[in-house]
């Protein structure tokens, strides 16, 4: 008999110690116990992702001259300000750029659809608040 038949044949008459362990299933001493965190110490209170860093710096208020008067604006109106000069100028990216996010902030507000006074329009009002607050508590995508 080769050594792989022989190894077979003694693993065929051994019982399995542990036949509750395998891949996803960690012996039972080393198992988180009921009520315990596989991260206990989590993600720590106050972290922040990168779009509130950013939505953070860009609504931070500092004071710019402007005509040789002093103004405090956000570093957003800032920016989309020192665009709109540029374009000004003739640079044509800029212009497109401030004509674009226009059009994209314009076309983000819901179009007014004229509804005949009938249980359509309760229905319709009544899903656009279910809506509403959906994203308002997160639960919308």
């Amino acid at each position: 008999m080769t050594l792989r038949n022989e190894l077979r044949a003694h693993h065929a008459r051994t019982p399995a110690k542990r036949p509750d362990v395998g891949y996803g299933r960690p012996p039972v001493e080393h198992r988180f116990k009921p009520g315990r965190s596989g991260n206990p110490r989590g993600r720590p209170k106050g972290a922040k992702n990168e779009a509130t860093i950013i939505a953070e710096l860009l609504s931070r208020r500092f004071e710019v001259r402007q005509d040789g008067k002093v103004r405090t604006m956000s570093l957003l109106e800032a920016i989309l300000l020192r665009f709109a000069e540029d374009a000004l100028l003739g640079n044509p990216k800029f212009a497109a750029f401030l004509l674009n996010r226009k059009m994209l902030a314009e076309s983000s507000e819901p179009p007014a659809i004229a509804v005949p006074d009938s249980n359509d329009k309760k229905v319709l009002e009544f899903y656009a608040r279910e809506l509403e607050e959906q994203f308002k508590r997160g639960d919308g995508k």
